[in-house]
C-alpha cells in the first residue's frame, strides 16, 4: 500500500485502504518537530520538564510557558502546537472544575486523563475538524498517590512511570529507562530531567532553548508549581558539567 495520502488525507474521518488515518499521522509529525517534553513519576510526586525552543531572541524570558497548571494538584505539558496545547489545557481545567462542582472533591489523575483523551478523540471522528497536533503529558498527585498519563493525538491514553515526547524522545526514553522509580525522589528527578533535556538538545541544529521544570511533591505542599530558581540553576549546572565531562571523555 502507498505510504502517502493520495486523497485519503483530506479528512480525519476517512480511512485509507490499509486502515490508516493520515491526518492523525500528520499530527504526530507536528509532535516530533516540537521540543522534547518529559514527565517522571517519583516515589513522592511528579516532575515535568520541557525544552522550550526560543523562536526569537526578543522573547521575554519565561513567556509562553509550555507547562501549565490545570488544578492545584495537576500539571500539564504538551509537545506539538502551542495553540493546541493551550486549548486542551483550558478544556482540562473545565473538566477539573466540573468534576469538583459535582463530587465536591478534586478530580483523580486517571479520570482527568480519561476525559481529556475522550475530548481529543472526538476531533478524529468528524470531517469538519482536524486532530490536535499534540501529545499531552498529565501529572497529578491525589489521595492515591502520583499519577502520570500521556494522551496521543488519536485519543489513546496510557499510564507511565516516565514518558518523553518530541524531537529527542528516543534518547530521552533510553535514559529514563535507567532510573529506579520505586526509590527516586522528586529532588533527584529534577536533576535527571535537566540532564536529559540538555543531553537531547542538538546545539548544531536546534535554536537556543529555555528549560522549564515543575513539580508536585511535599516540598511544594503537593501543589503544581515551578521548581524553585536555586534548585533549577543547580540542576542545570550539574547537567552541563555532566555533559561536558562526557564530551571530554569522548
Amino acid at each position: 500500500m502507498s505510504s502517502i495520502g493520495t486523497g485519503y488525507d483530506l479528512s480525519a474521518s476517512t480511512y485509507s485502504p490499509d486502515g490508516r488515518i493520515f491526518q492523525v499521522e500528520y499530527a504526530l509529525k507536528a509532535v516530533e518537530n516540537s521540543g522534547t517534553c518529559l514527565g517522571i513519576k517519583c516515589s513522592d510526586g511528579i516532575v515535568l520538564a520541557h525544552e522550550k525552543l526560543l523562536i526569537s531572541k526578543l522573547l521575554v524570558p519565561g513567556a509562553n510557558n509550555r507547562i501549565q497548571t490545570v488544578d492545584y494538584h495537576i500539571g500539564f505539558v504538551g509537545a506539538g502546537l502551542l495553540a493546541d496545547s493551550k486549548h486542551v489545557a483550558s478544556r482540562a481545567r473545565e473538566e477539573a472544575e466540573n468534576y469538583k462542582s459535582v463530587y465536591r472533591t478534586p478530580i483523580p489523575g486517571p479520570i482527568i486523563a480519561k476525559r481529556v483523551a475522550g475530548y481529543i478523540s472526538a476531533f478524529t471522528l468528524y470531517s469538519s475538524v482536524r486532530p490536535f497536533g499534540l501529545c499531552s503529558i498529565i501529572g497529578t498527585v491525589d489521595v492515591h498517590g502520583p499519577h502520570l498519563h500521556m494522551v496521543e493525538p488519536s485519543g489513546l491514553s496510557f499510564g507511565y512511570n516516565a514518558i518523553a515526547v518530541g524531537k529527542g524522545k528516543q534518547v530521552a526514553k533510553t535514559e529514563l529507562e535507567k532510573l529506579d522509580f520505586a526509590t527516586l525522589t522528586c529532588a533527584e528527578a529534577v536533576k535527571h530531567a535537566a540532564r536529559i533535556i540538555h543531553m537531547v538538545h542538538d546545539e548544531a541544529k536546534d535554536k537556543e532553548f529555555e528549560l522549564e521544570l515543575t513539580w508536585i511533591c511535599p516540598a511544594s505542599q503537593n501543589k503544581h508549581t515551578q521548581v524553585p530558581a536555586d534548585i533549577k540553576q543547580e540542576a542545570e549546572r550539574a547537567a552541563k558539567a555532566a555533559l561536558n565531562g562526557d564530551m571530554d571523555q569522548d
